[in-house]
């Protein structure tokens, strides 16, 4: 798959203009709705299947089936993320209006650390094949780990990175608006609102090292990685209004994230051992027409082997 500059700097620039819309689009702050999330969705999932036909009209069916293949491994991942972010902002108690602020940077950020994982993750495969095989070992061991522990709960104040972050910085007692940091005694403080987005980014990041092995999984495509990555938590943030009051309704969540995790790991081993359908029925066909000429040839010398050609007479002498 040849992907030129020009590729990357035009999802880019969708992908900016998109995030543009949708800080103007909730630049005051207020309760999203459910309607108001749906329609967001709509837009997000639309966005993202669209992408996948200009990949399909460009690169084909073959790069389009694995960026579909890995747009929905990640949206069906990131309905774990809306579990975990609904407990987080219920251990800070996050009121409603000033959630999708917190989603919106957070999303920002995820986007910055994913594809730099995914830089690295191609390096380390270009470099490294046997890499792969160490992302479908982790992708088994997570789904299982997942299918095992259905009724697992985060604990957020046991959380290395919240105790390290109000160690270091200071923290005032209330929220104020929608500020990450506010000046107090000439000096600069942190909100709540601030350690929140550091807990989301780094709970974001451990959902990483799940969901990108997973893509990888389908395709080896950096472009098609980060596509279908970015297009899918795009709409994080909608699906969080649109399912966070559901998801004690999703009981087999674990289950049927795990299963996810392990179809990934098993259609990229049966990719690697069975050869493509097509080039097996060429190399059997041209191998069947190989022999049988060889038999004809045994059986009917003479009537394959051609007779020389007769010379032309030569030309008369002249008297």
């Amino acid at each position: 798959m040849t992907v030129a500059w020009w590729a990357w700097a035009g999802v880019l620039g969708v992908i900016l203009f998109m995030l543009a819309v949708d800080l103007l689009a909730h630049r005051r702050a207020h309760v999203v709705s459910v309607r108001e999330a749906a329609a967001w969705s709509a837009v997000w999932v639309a966005l993202g299947v669209a992408f996948g036909a200009l990949v399909w009209w460009v690169w084909g069916a073959e790069f389009a089936g694995q960026y579909f293949a890995g747009y929905v491994i990640e949206k069906s991942l990131a309905v774990d993320n809306v579990f975990v972010f609904a407990i987080i902002f219920s251990y800070f108690a996050v009121p409603r209006e000033y959630q999708h602020r917190v989603l919106f940077y957070g999303v920002l950020g995820a986007l910055v650390f994913r594809a730099a994982f995914i830089a690295a993750g191609s390096v380390l495969i270009a470099s490294f094949s046997w890499v792969l095989y160490l992302f479908g070992a982790f992708l088994v061991f997570t789904g299982v780990r997942m299918a095992r522990q259905r009724e697992e709960t985060v604990d957020v104040e046991r959380s290395v990175v919240l105790r390290a972050f109000r160690r270091v910085v200071p923290v005032t007692d209330d929220y104020e608006g929608q500020r990450f940091l506010v000046r107090r005694a000439g000096r600069w403080v942190a909100t709540p609102l601030l350690a929140v987005l550091v807990v989301v980014e780094v709970t974001d990041i451990v959902f990483a090292v799940d969901s990108i092995p997973a893509i990888f999984a389908v395709t080896q495509e950096p472009y098609l990685v980060f596509t279908s990555n970015a297009f899918a938590i795009l709409g994080l943030r909608a699906m969080y209004f649109l399912l966070a009051d559901l998801m004690h309704r999703f009981v087999y969540l674990k289950a049927g994230l795990a299963v996810v995790l392990v179809w990934g790991r098993g259609e990229d081993a049966a990719a690697r051992r069975v050869p493509h359908p097509d080039l097996a029925v060429v190399g059997r066909g041209r191998r069947r027409a190989h022999h049988r000429r060889g038999r004809q040839l045994a059986q009917h010398p003479r009537h394959h082997t051609r007779a020389p050609r007769p010379h032309p007479p030569p030309p008369p002498h002249p008297e």
